[in-house]
């Protein structure tokens, strides 16, 4: 793991950018000197780890006493992008514009995504908890919910996770969902106009943890209320601390 750059922000954390052989990556950690938790934070479906509303969260999260580390996916930010990448999204961009069914053109690419991105992810893992500043456990926490449903079921480092119900799920990472058994809390937007209300509550009852919590709120997919990250924090801190 190699760091590019480092500031520390006005709260106190320090986000350094980092590459891991071909993979970029950022890590925030707490002003703290112990060894803190490490959360792993994912966008939905791959988008880039410099959006916004994911930067926010991390920086909060790890003001909260966390680490939290996010990479880009295969394809995702300035990683470069296949032909096969490109068709896929020209696909998925044409068929929402004309208003056709599109369930089958996320399966045909946000599972192969998956299948990328898990390995990348177990790599950057290692290579985080050999850092002195990061002791664990681990949490995933993400709106890459097929993606943490994956790295639930393989890696068992993670011990409790927090998902967002607003990206497709492949039917094989569906089928999965009963495997994970760790403590588990689920976000669903009432109103998302990209992920159907049923499909989001019939995921969670597919979940196998024995102590999972659904949280749902009125509003579209970017909506989730400001409280929620508060709350998900405090999840963390029961499984985590």
């Amino acid at each position: 793991m190699h760091f590019t750059s480092e500031q520390r922000l006005d709260d106190g954390v320090l986000e350094r950018e980092f590459t891991l052989g071909e993979i970029p990556g950022t890590l925030w950690t707490p002003g703290s000197t112990a060894p803190a938790p490490l959360i792993l934070m994912a966008h939905n479906n791959g988008l880039p780890k410099a959006e916004p509303r994911l930067v926010a969260r991390a920086r909060y999260t790890a003001a909260r006493g966390y680490a939290v580390a996010t990479i880009d996916a295969a394809g995702c930010g300035d990683r470069p992008r296949s032909a096969a990448d490109e068709q896929a999204r020209a696909d998925l961009r044409r068929a929402m514009q004309a208003g056709e069914p599109v369930d089958e053109i996320f399966e045909s690419f946000i599972g192969p995504l998956v299948e990328k991105a898990v390995p990348e992810w177990q790599t950057t893992l290692d290579a985080l908890l050999e850092l002195p500043e990061i002791g664990g456990p681990v949490g995933y926490s993400g709106g890459w919910t097929a993606l943490g449903i994956r790295l639930a079921v393989v890696e068992p480092r993670i011990a409790a996770a927090g998902f967002f119900a607003g990206g497709y799920v492949p039917r094989a990472q569906g089928e999965e969902a009963r495997q994970v058994t760790i403590p588990l809390l689920f976000l669903l937007q009432w109103d998302d106009e990209g992920n159907p209300r049923q499909r989001a509550l019939d995921l969670f009852d597919a979940f196998g943890s024995k102590e999972k919590t659904l949280h749902a709120n009125l509003g579209g997919h970017t909506g989730t209320p400001w409280f929620e990250l508060e709350d998900g924090c405090r999840f963390l801190d029961r499984h985590l601390k």
